[in-house]
């Protein structure tokens, strides 16, 4: 069996805002899709269309606040003991 491959460690920094980031523009766009049209014939396009408007948002954003998350978590949580 082949195993994929995998990027690199030091890729994770961006990875894991864009998956966060492309699965809560996923769940967040249905739900405020679903609330502003209903279940409409059109609520897939309209959800599409949504979800990818967010993401191009959603993505950015992470990247530049990540930063300030992790500072502010810092604060508030206590470091891990060895």
């Amino acid at each position: 069996m082949i195993t994929p491959r995998r990027l690199p460690a030091r890729c994770a920094g961006i990875v894991t805002p864009f998956v966060l980031s492309l699965l809560m523009t996923f769940v967040v766009s249905a739900v405020s899709t679903a609330r502003g049209v209903g279940f409409t014939p059109g609520f897939l396009s309209l959800w599409i269309s949504a979800w990818g408007l967010s993401w191009l948002i959603a993505f950015p954003t992470l990247l530049m606040m990540l930063p300030i998350v992790r500072r502010i978590t810092a604060l508030i949580v206590e470091p891990p003991t060895r």
